[in-house]
């Protein structure tokens, strides 16, 4: 039997309802057919992290600063694949009309 595997956002919505206090964190594991160890275990994760919340660390802050302006410049970069495209394709266009020159073979003349 493999291993189940629980997303972060799953443990946290079993916490959270451990946490309201509705429902006790072994009802809540049986409904889930979870171990009430398991929950017990992710609650004291959750709330030994809980402070994370509330605080940013200075490398998380620089790599959001790092991821932000990466996807710019893939958006900057994006922009200028966009024009040599448009201006290699009018190119091609005129050297055929001006010059008789087909890219990728012959010419319009033969000889």
């Amino acid at each position: 039997m493999s291993k189940k595997e629980f997303t972060a956002e799953y443990k946290t919505k079993i916490v959270l309802e451990v946490i309201e206090g509705n429902m006790m964190a072994s009802e809540i594991a049986a409904r889930e057919g979870i171990n009430p160890k398991q929950v017990s275990a992710w609650k004291q994760e959750f709330l030994k992290n809980a402070t994370r919340a509330f605080t940013v660390s200075a490398e998380e802050k620089a790599a959001k600063r790092e991821l932000i302006a990466a996807e710019e410049r893939e958006k900057e970069l994006m922009a200028k694949v966009g024009v040599l495209t448009m201006e290699n394709d009018w190119l091609k266009k005129k050297s055929e009309q001006v010059l008789g020159y087909k890219p990728g073979g012959g010419t319009r003349y033969s000889r």
